[in-house]
């Protein structure tokens, strides 16, 4: 097992790091004008999401026109981790950047290329993903959005929920059903849809730890018309691109889930000892075991990422990735949990500087506990997760 990178690896780290120290954001910017949902772009976030793009180092596995340096699979891995462990986004429209702009520029035309996917590489704009609804959250093919072809025009009309960043949004990916009448796989499409559109009405969903600052979002079509030229790809085909649109998704994941569970393993163990001394002996046991379970899980996580990437450069599959998916999420919440008990009423607040440490602006560790349960069910729920490693790791079949 090779558990170091080769030296062009390496080179090209280091060559990534000293651009970074010279052309990063400063935390005083960030902290002085933070992201107000997943499709809010501050000043300094279009700045430096443009910046990067200039440079090539915004998505640096791409072609150098898209924003990257044609660099391979291990590469970007490298790239990753580094901007991941300095707290610093590529941009804060990730499903845009991670999701919406890899599918258009999969399947959408070269002027859907120009007008929607190249403003968002370039910071210029946000986008929204509008995928689940009230009665098809993980299941995609029961959606009803409906988009009826009226000559030169759809009209749309139906509901999204949990839709992130649709109050900043400039525009939506959306998955809609074009044919009643096919196989529910069969009847679904894409349109590109401006939110400033007649017809849409967003309503944020406030949330519990951050009430004020709402990213998830419900989302209201009635008799919404979207321009026939701004389907996507071809009618019906939405299910290949609900697989794409997911795999990017799932793809942008695990590193950061990873790296969250390792820099709150970091906090808990400076944290432990004091709070392990205030325990009676017995329970001062029992804590101490959950913390090395803990720390157990961390290092599973991060070695199965890697088997599941390492099976990925080759060209081969990887169900790992839906592994990973449910096990980070779940050991984090555990993680969380296991803080929280083991602080008590320290766990409520921790402090501004320990909070930027803890980045996503969370304060406290029974905060980043109700936040964890939105990672068990973002790019795809541990219910769904479980059903795939029963289908492709373990052979079950489908019930």
């Amino acid at each position: 097992m090779k558990l170091t990178f080769d030296d062009s690896v390496e080179a090209f780290r280091r060559e990534f790091l000293d651009w970074l120290a010279d052309n990063r954001p400063t935390d005083a910017e960030m902290a002085a004008d933070p992201a107000l949902s997943s499709a809010h772009l501050p000043a300094w976030a279009k700045a430096w999401t443009r910046r990067m793009f200039d440079a090539g180092w915004l998505v640096p596995s791409w072609p150098k026109e898209l924003g990257g340096r044609d660099a391979g699979p291990v590469e970007t891995l490298v790239y990753l981790e580094e901007l991941t462990k300095a707290h610093i986004p590529r941009t804060t429209n990730p499903q845009g950047l991670g999701i919406v702009a890899p599918s258009i520029l999969d399947y959408g035309s070269p002027e859907q290329i120009e007008r929607y996917a190249m403003p968002i590489l370039r910071g210029e704009r946000a986008a929204c993903l509008g995928m689940s609804e009230p009665g098809a959250g993980s299941d995609l093919a029961a959606l009803s959005t409906r988009a009826v072809l009226d000559g030169d025009h759809f009209v749309v009309n139906g509901q999204k929920v949990w839709t992130s960043g649709a109050n900043y949004a400039e525009f939506c990916f959306l998955f809609c059903r074009t044919d009643p009448s096919a196989p529910k796989h069969k009847g679904i499409s894409v349109v590109l849809v401006d939110m400033d559109t007649p017809g849409i009405t967003v309503r944020p969903l406030p949330e519990i730890v951050h009430p004020d600052k709402p990213d998830l979002n419900e989302v209201f079509f009635t008799d919404v018309v979207v321009p026939a030229e701004n389907l996507v790809g071809q009618m019906n085909n939405g299910w290949a691109m609900a697989n794409g649109s997911l795999a990017h998704e799932r793809g942008m994941v695990w590193l950061n889930g990873v790296l969250m569970l390792e820099e709150s393993m970091v906090k808990l163990l400076a944290e432990a000892p004091e709070a392990l001394d205030r325990l009676p002996a017995q329970e001062r046991a029992v804590a101490a075991d959950q913390l090395v379970t803990s720390y157990i899980d961390s290092v599973a996580a991060r070695c199965l990422g890697y088997r599941g990437f390492a099976k990925l450069v080759r060209g081969g599959s990887a169900p790992e990735q839906a592994l990973m998916k449910a096990f980070s999420s779940e050991a984090g919440q555990r993680m969380a949990m296991r803080a929280a008990e083991l602080m008590g009423d320290r766990s409520l607040d921790l402090g501004h500087d320990q909070a930027v440490a803890m980045g996503m602006g969370i304060t406290s560790w029974m905060e980043r506990y109700f936040g964890t349960f939105g990672g068990t069910i973002s790019a795809g729920s541990s219910e769904i997760q479980r059903n795939i490693i029963a289908e492709k790791v373990l052979g079950l079949p489908r019930s």
